[in-house]
């Protein structure tokens, strides 16, 4: 007898359709085809020893086991499942008349319990745009699939609760996802950051930390050791708004298909911070594996928020360089001989680095640097990289009576509500564009919302020739005025009448122009 069980493989966030084909005929032996890989070929062992656990016989004929199609790569242990319930479907040992209605996918264990299998999110979406009635996924996996409502969703546990679901006699609603008790849980939990009221000083450089974050801009924190570098880019995240939901959705895809997405319930609301270590490798940052099998790395893991680069300086220079596709395409394509594989990274860039060696070139006579061994390691912070970081900032030592004397400074949550007002005044600006900050506005969008007088393209040409700017530098310059620009008008709306829901977006000015470009010292030809 013949039976069909559909899965999904993912590649990249999208989710491809497999069909599990198994022919049970007069014969000898189990025969897996369809191009599987070595952890495929070992579930057959698994699925024998999960069925004759729970009372099942294996059949003494020729059991064909074909994964379609048969010219894509199969990897992974999420067809256990579908090649479980394929031998008792196509052996008449069970009840099957809903099998063919369902995407499944999950792992066996050797008890016949069920569990969790990556990319849950792309194949419930793939589900419900090929007209399946739902999909069966292991509990922990259907957890990611919470808030989908466009196809019913099945938590098992074990192989019991799937031939309830497939033999059609039962709705089965408490296994809907939405019904589980564990869906009643809070969430994952909460990121801890500093509160920027904890930081002394450095006024210029928390201004800067809060125009990035209302804008979606790339900052780097130049400074000597102890300057508060590293404290001000972890208070970043505290400044970040809640995602929209197609935030959520493309940031959770991303985190499903890594099988990282196993802390909370429904989508991931809170952006993430990711903070590489300098000496991680190429794979771990761009993404990387064998054949079709490529996860993605920390530059797509930091979607939707930060990633951080402490000692950015000390940074290999090819892993620098490789940034540059995803800083400015805001997505990264990974390709082996026979995939190619594209994965989002629209993040925030924040870098801390010393100015030099010692790390204190800048303060007075402190530094013990070569001129020689300065310009070397200067060199990492100038080039085509740096110019696609749109602020920069130079942070000295907090003078010591500020330090003794600990005067109290604005709080993480008023800066907070000025930027979540001000990402709400770009969402609604760039609407139907696809994007939903202005670091990520191309040059239509700019000459579409970022109109500027005669008096600022005045002050902007002055500022290409005096600073030797480069024409991305000054598309990053309107950008972060139209940021400033925001940000002024959310200010005037809570001075005027307490709530930053009044905010009217103002046209840019000079002073906005001015400011913008006073956050870009590292492109003049002697930065420091």
């Amino acid at each position: 007898m013949l039976v069909y069980i559909h899965s999904a493989k993912c590649v990249g966030i999208e989710a491809l359709k497999v069909t599990v084909e198994v022919d049970v005929t007069a014969g000898v032996g189990i025969h897996l085809v369809g191009l599987a890989d070595a952890a495929v070929k070992e579930s057959l062992l698994r699925t024998v020893t999960a069925l004759t656990s729970r009372g099942f016989h294996i059949p003494g004929k020729k059991i064909v086991i074909n994964l379609a199609p048969a010219d894509m790569h199969k990897s992974g242990s999420g067809y256990d499942l579908p090649i479980a319930l394929g031998i008792l479907a196509a052996s008449e040992q069970c009840k099957a008349d809903r099998l063919g209605n369902y995407l499944i996918t999950g792992e066996l264990s050797l008890d016949g319990n069920i569990r969790y299998v990556p990319g849950a999110l792309p194949i419930v979406e793939l589900a419900a745009r090929e007209g399946f009635d739902g999909c069966i996924l292991p509990e922990e996996s259907a957890l990611e699939a919470a808030e989908f409502t466009a196809a019913a969703v099945y938590g098992v546990k074990d192989l019991m609760d799937v031939l309830r679901i497939i033999a059609g006699d039962e709705l089965c609603e408490d296994l809907l996802v939405r019904n589980l008790p564990i869906c009643r849980q809070k969430a994952g939990p909460v990121l801890s950051c500093p509160d920027f009221g904890d930081i002394v000083g450095q006024e210029s450089a928390k201004r800067a930390a809060e125009i990035a974050t209302a804008g979606g801009h790339n900052l780097i924190l130049v400074g000597s050791p102890g300057s508060g570098k590293s404290t001000l880019a972890r208070a970043m995240a505290g400044l970040l708004p809640p995602m929209s939901l197609e935030e959520a959705l493309t940031t959770s895809k991303v985190y499903s298909v890594a099988g990282l997405h196993t802390s909370g319930v429904g989508l991931i609301r809170q952006r993430p911070f990711r903070a590489p270590h300098h000496s991680s490798s190429m794979a771990a940052f761009l993404g990387g594996g064998s054949g079709e099998n490529i996860l993605p790395g920390e530059v797509s893991l930091a979607t939707g928020g930060i990633l951080f680069l402490d000692e950015y300086a000390e940074t290999p220079k090819s892993i620098l360089e490789a940034l540059r596709g995803p800083l400015e395409d805001r997505r990264v394509t990974i390709s082996r001989l026979r995939a190619k594989v594209e994965y989002p990274s629209s993040f925030m860039l924040v870098a801390a680095s010393n100015p030099c060696p010692c790390g204190y070139y800048g303060e007075k006579d402190r530094c013990t640097c070569t001129p020689a061994r300065r310009e070397a390691y200067l060199s990492k912070l100038s080039g085509p990289i740096m110019d696609r970081i749109d602020l920069h900032v130079f942070m000295h030592p907090v003078e010591a009576r500020k330090l003794v004397t600990g005067a109290e400074t604005e709080r993480t949550e008023a800066v907070a509500r000025r930027v979540a007002a001000a990402r709400r005044l770009q969402e609604t600006r760039l609407s139907g564009e696809g994007i939903f900050t202005n670091a990520e506005m191309d040059s239509r969008s700019i000459k579409r919302h970022c109109h500027l007088s005669e008096d600022c393209l005045s002050l902007l040409e002055s500022l290409m020739l005096s600073m030797g700017l480069s024409a991305r530098a000054y598309t990053r310059i309107i950008r972060i005025a139209r940021t400033i620009a925001d940000l002024e008008a959310v200010t005037s709306a809570i001075e005027a009448t307490g709530s930053a829901d009044t905010a009217i977006p103002g046209p840019i000015r000079p002073a906005h122009i001015a400011e913008a470009a006073s956050f870009r010292f590292l492109d003049r030809q002697h930065p420091m």
